[in-house]
């Protein structure tokens, strides 16, 4: 416990990257697709799956060269979401080395990993409901630390106990009650014009949160792991920090363009 609390303490000043916005939040997005994507499908390649890596690799570094020029393009990211799928059924044109599980797991790494993650920078890139990037941490946040301690205390009906079996039908409820106090407290202090909207995504985007990680957890269960790598003490890799707001960020994203943007 006292490693992970370091550990936590020190990707504190991180958050510092989120306030900053623009290129910055852009590069580290960037590093944590690439990162992420390498544990996601390096976790299935110990199964004796064969993933492509550079595929992936291309197409993370292209998606971010699309919005370095022509960022909200959905055109040119429809495109390259085509193109990196195209790519990957050409993975399987080596039909004695590759199997049909090796294409697409790797299409799930790039949709899953680095196009999900790329919300985040999308969120930021709204003009004037970019300040809703923080609902993505505040949410994913407010519904891990909330869920673990009224889970602890009051946990008695197992939520998914195949999945994860210390997680509680009482802690996710305490998981969306903290994601709603987090995100109302920071509205209410920076953003009180939006509050309403802060409040409906801690709400919503709560059990979206939750998804993403009980998700993680299936595939961690799938590949016979604990945790994606122990890049970070007491937390395991990238991909156990970011689970929560996979899911998260997409949301985030079409709630302000469904919602906000007219």
């Amino acid at each position: 416990m006292k490693t992970r609390i370091i550990s936590g303490a020190c990707m504190v000043p991180l958050l510092g990257l989120v306030y900053l916005g623009g290129y910055w939040l852009s590069a580290f997005c960037f590093l944590l697709g690439i990162l992420g994507v390498r544990e996601f499908l390096n976790g299935f390649r110990n199964m004796g799956f064969k993933p492509s890596e550079p595929i992936a690799f291309v197409s993370i570094f292209v998606l971010y060269a699309i919005n370095l020029f022509w960022p909200m393009n959905f055109t040119y990211i429809m495109a390259w979401l085509a193109a990196s799928v195209i790519a990957c059924q050409l993975y399987l044109f080596h039909v004695e080395e590759h199997k049909a599980e090796d294409t697409l797991i790797t299409m799930m790494g790039i949709v899953y990993v680095i196009f999900f993650s790329f919300h985040i920078v999308l969120v930021d890139q709204t003009g004037p409901y970019s300040i809703l990037i923080w609902t993505v941490i505040l949410a994913a946040a407010g519904t891990d630390i909330f869920a673990y301690f009224i889970g602890s205390a009051l946990g008695k009906h197992k939520l998914c106990p195949h999945l994860s079996p210390k997680k509680s039908i009482e802690g996710a409820i305490g998981g969306v009650i903290g994601s709603v106090a987090l995100c109302a407290l920071f509205a209410y202090l920076f953003a009180p014009y939006l509050m309403l909207h802060f409040v409906l995504i801690g709400l919503i985007g709560s059990p979206f949160a939750q998804c993403g990680d009980l998700a993680a957890s299936a595939y961690k269960r799938k590949m016979g792991i604990k945790d994606y790598s122990n890049l970070i003490p007491g937390h395991g890799g990238i991909m156990d920090r970011i689970d929560s707001m996979l899911f998260m960020a997409p949301f985030v994203f079409y709630y302000i363009q469904l919602v906000l943007v007219r």
